[in-house]
């Protein structure tokens, strides 16, 4: 019988804030940030194959083969480890919808590098694994740091930080958002004078701070004015944000209690959601540091 990992967690991030600190000479944009693990997944399940065909078995709508983050992740994976022998059935449960700043499909790589380097034996660390991740895209490498993270850099840069145990309301307007359109916008400010990692609240004053804000709010919401919308409603429960490029907004919240008598609230025009923050992601433990 084949060696499986069946109902893999992908676990999604939020930006607790997003700096827009400055821009490289390449164009890339230089951020601040603290992703945060959330406990709201995709799930994968891994079966090994032994005749070197990665097959992913589910269709993702609107994700084109050649494009499909799990295929690619698997594919380098085989050709860093020198196991092109070796291959996996794929299969997904989306859970987290595309293009809304939650980080879904650079979870999902982040997982299938977990899990087929565990089944495959490539005894990668997860230095040589976060390497591998940023050839994917700059946040895979933060879901196989394995924490939550202060992040600089284009993504690449990062710093273990505690947070809060708190629980965080996520609203869905509805929307895509092509990251180009935001990054390229002139309206875009790039220069929020950088911060420490020690001004970051710490997990006993985080949701009474009020902390931070996401840069790339105001152009995301004069694209897509559902996004304001949604974030003028939310901010009457606390400091809501916009996630990512966007489009979800999340407000946190103290306990669960509290996230569900926020939903009670929610117009019906939009799908939202509760989520509980986690410390770790939980497939760290498959991997060595």
């Amino acid at each position: 019988m084949s060696a499986s990992l069946l109902h893999c967690p992908a676990p999604a991030k939020l930006n607790l804030f997003l700096h827009v600190t400055g821009r490289r000479p390449d164009g890339y944009h230089l951020l601040q940030s603290v992703f945060q693990l959330i406990d709201r997944s995709d799930m994968l399940d891994f079966t090994v194959r032994d005749d070197g065909i990665i097959h992913h078995v589910t269709d993702v709508p609107g994700v084109p083969e050649a494009s499909d983050l799990i295929v690619r992740a698997a594919t380098l994976l085989q050709t860093a480890a020198n196991c092109h022998h070796l291959g996996a059935d794929i299969a997904i449960r989306k859970i987290l919808p595309m293009g809304v700043g939650l980080g879904g499909g650079s979870s999902d790589a982040a997982t299938t590098l977990y899990a087929l380097n565990y089944l495959w034996s490539c005894h990668l660390d997860r230095t040589q694994l976060m390497a591998l991740g940023l050839q994917l895209g700059a946040d895979v490498p933060f879901f196989l740091f394995g924490q939550n993270a202060f992040v600089e850099g284009v993504g690449e840069a990062l710093l273990p930080i505690k947070t809060a145990h708190c629980w965080f309301v996520v609203i869905e307007p509805g929307i895509s958002v092509p990251t180009a359109i935001i990054f390229s916008d002139k309206q875009l400010t790039r220069n929020t004078k950088p911060i420490r990692i020690t001004d970051f609240p710490d997990a006993n004053n985080y949701l009474h701070a009020g902390f931070g804000k996401n840069d790339l709010e105001v152009v995301a919401a004069k694209h897509f004015p559902e996004i304001e919308t949604a974030l003028n409603w939310a901010k009457q429960f606390g400091n809501a944000m916009m996630t990512g490029s966007g489009s979800c907004i999340f407000c946190p919240v103290e306990t669960e209690r509290q996230a569900d008598m926020v939903l009670e609230q929610i117009p019906a025009q939009w799908t939202a959601w509760k989520a509980k923050a986690m410390e770790q992601h939980p497939l760290a433990h498959l991997t060595r540091s």
